[in-house]
């Protein structure tokens, strides 16, 4: 595949790929779906089985009626999510924080499931009972898509709220009964930017030859900044 002279270098994708909630409406030209696909199968599996197959919803009338059956499932896990991290409570009530900011993305994004260009559900065709390696033959696929969106100026946002709905999903899309239904990402043009993003320091992430044990050559670059989510 041609490569493209105003694509951002790999080290700048990794440093700035964020979750993308908000979309604009323009569709996704078939052309740069097939570019982000194709370079989603690059990513490794396990023994080289490539199991991951992806089922794209944008505009078609089984992608229509998925898109407003995931949207109930979103905003009931949203709904949930809500009562569950506190986001009514504490900070989440001061409109300033940073809390209160995410929950007003997250409300806009499950209120707009069915307006999202395409919905990409990434699915593993099982050779073994489900275990708990599995995710390793799917996830790097999903990293390999939303990398391959970022270059081409799109964003995504990856999801496991499928799961409320994946029976209803399954009859309308006829999905196999030996597929996983691994993730849900949503794919569009951002309406805002992607990063630089914020993270815990490195220092705070990486410990050298034993749990906790400050690894000394674990630094972030000069100008990083941080955020101060997570456990610590």
């Amino acid at each position: 595949m041609a490569s493209d002279p105003s694509a951002i270098h790999l080290l700048e994708g990794l440093a700035s790929t964020r979750t993308i909630r908000r979309y604009t409406d323009d569709p996704i030209p078939s052309e740069d779906l097939n570019t982000i696909l194709w370079h989603a199968t690059r990513a490794p599996s396990g023994s080289n089985r490539q199991p991951v197959r992806y089922l794209v919803l944008a505009d078609g009338s089984n992608a229509i009626t998925a898109k407003s059956i995931l949207g109930e499932a979103f905003r009931r896990g949203w709904a949930a999510k809500i009562r569950s991290d506190g986001y009514d409570v504490g900070s989440g009530v001061d409109p300033d924080s940073p809390k209160a900011r995410q929950a007003r993305a997250m409300q806009e994004y499950v209120d707009n499931i069915e307006r999202v260009p395409v919905v990409v559900l990434v699915c593993m065709v099982r050779h073994r009972d489900p275990n708990p390696y599995e995710g390793a033959s799917v996830y790097p696929a999903c990293q390999n898509l939303l990398l391959a969106a970022r270059a081409l100026g799109y964003g995504g946002a990856l999801t496991m709220w499928h799961q409320g709905v994946e029976d209803e999903l399954r009859q309308l899309l006829r999905i196999p009964d030996d597929v996983a239904l691994s993730a849900c990402i949503t794919l569009g043009r951002p309406r805002g930017a992607h990063g630089p993003v914020r993270r815990r320091p490195v220092s705070e992430s990486v410990f050298d030859d034993q749990w906790g044990a400050t690894a000394s050559w674990a630094h972030d670059p000069d100008g990083t900044r941080h955020a101060a989510g997570g456990p610590r």
